[in-house]
């Protein structure tokens, strides 16, 4: 009996199963990046349901401050800011052609008040 050479590699099998794989990664990552994976949170009898509010703090290039979507002064922003829970996140959003001192301003600001979960949104680079 005489063997065939062998004169080409079958991929399409490969190839599917490549696509199936692609698409479940997609959707997964789809659902996770918004958030919307259904799940049932445990219950306990002493539940305490406290949501922290994300805190938008925003610098435009000219150096106003806006909280929450609302202009301010750097006074009034301490006094807004003593109104919430020491522990919500505080998401600053500060025009690059800022002055730094306008930035480091609001960032003592909210250090004085008492906030440690702090972060600086950014964009990447293309």
């Amino acid at each position: 009996m005489e063997e065939k050479e062998f004169d080409y590699m079958n991929v399409i099998p490969f190839i599917d199963i490549m696509l199936v794989l692609l698409a479940i990664v997609l959707t997964t990552s789809t659902l996770v990046a918004q958030g919307i994976i259904p799940i049932q949170l445990p219950q306990a009898s002493q539940g305490k349901n406290q949501t922290l509010k994300t805190l938008s703090i925003e610098v435009d290039k000219r150096g106003v401050i806006f909280f929450n979507g609302n202009s301010l002064s750097m006074n009034n922003l301490l006094g807004q800011l003593k109104q919430f829970n020491r522990k919500s996140p505080v998401l600053i959003r500060a025009d690059r052609s800022i002055a730094l001192q306008v930035f480091v301003n609001v960032l003592d600001a909210i250090k004085q008040t008492g906030f440690t979960q702090i972060s600086l949104q950014t964009e990447s680079k293309k």
